[in-house]
């Protein structure tokens, strides 16, 4: 600091060379006036550095994870089918003839290229329409479920030594993670099951202004209702929540904090002090030389 008022002032003598009347820096520095400028400009400091920190305690997530009973989280998660979800079904015989009723592919445009299976959009009722077994309702059934089902329902339709092989797949299934995280996004899920960890670690993690202890997650049920949960990433809790893994359509929603709004007021207006300011040494500076 003191280095840097010395090469202030020895820049002031230089411009100040040759002046009849000449009153020496510390002199300007030390008297009333630029004491009150002083401290103006160290609150005005002070307040910045305060509106550029962020509660550190709140930052690290599971804060007391080693305190918490994990044993309720013994389980393996799967979706359930809901309606509106998008369905790929195959069927799979050892004789191709035989499954081929059962499957539903695209029409070949010209005779040349692969055909496509299309998917089976489940309806508001929670049924879908399949080949030959007609209607099935699948709505409230995990994938495993589904696939027996479908092939038990197959059996009366083939012979007795083939045994059919039903694969189902979730096409559509995806999460929203949005607000103060650093890449906004909807997230496929092509293995049906991800946490609300794996969901904001995909958005590229919160920002520091995101709450951490106040994320909301919106959900629709089966019958279309929404319902809105909060969630609080310091609680390792959390893990043992069932709001731990995410369903199909859920809407992650990180608010941020309210010192965002403050920085982003206070950084607009600092950047136009510091260019008037910069203005008025440049105009100073070019009248000095004038006055030369």
């Amino acid at each position: 600091m003191y280095n840097i008022i010395n090469i202030i002032e020895y820049i002031y003598k230089k411009i100040c060379k040759g002046k009849k009347k000449y009153i020496p820096l510390h002199c300007i520095l030390n008297s009333q006036k630029m004491k009150k400028v002083n401290i103006l400009l160290l609150v005005c400091a002070f307040v910045a550095f305060l509106s550029s920190c962020t509660s550190v305690k709140n930052i690290p997530y599971l804060k007391n994870v080693e305190e918490i009973d994990l044993t309720a989280s013994r389980m393996l998660y799967d979706a359930k089918i809901m309606p509106k979800d998008q369905l790929t079904i195959y069927i799979n015989t050892t004789d191709p003839a035989a499954s081929e009723p059962f499957n539903l592919y695209s029409q070949r445009q010209g005779g040349g290229g692969a055909s496509q299976t299309i998917p089976y959009l489940v309806d508001n009722n929670g049924f879908i329409n399949f080949p030959v077994l007609g209607k099935l309702k699948v709505a409230g059934m995990t994938k495993t479920e589904c696939q027996d089902m479908i092939a038990s329902r197959m059996k009366m339709y083939l012979s007795e030594s083939e045994i059919p092989v039903v694969t189902v797949q979730m096409s559509s299934y995806h999460v929203t993670v949005m607000g103060e995280v650093a890449n906004p996004s909807v997230i496929p899920v092509t293995t049906e099951k991800i946490s609300i960890l794996e969901a904001i670690a995909s958005a590229g993690d919160l920002t520091i202004y995101g709450h951490r202890d106040n994320i909301m997650l919106i959900r629709e049920d089966a019958r279309g209702e929404k319902s809105v949960h909060r969630i609080n990433l310091n609680d390792a809790s959390i893990i043992n929540s069932p709001y731990y893994y995410l369903q199909q359509n859920d809407i992650i929603y990180v608010e941020p904090q309210k010192i965002k709004a403050k920085n982003s007021f206070f950084n607009q207006y600092t950047s136009l002090f510091f260019s008037l300011v910069s203005m008025l040494m440049t105009a100073a500076t070019f009248i000095i030389q004038v006055i030369e």
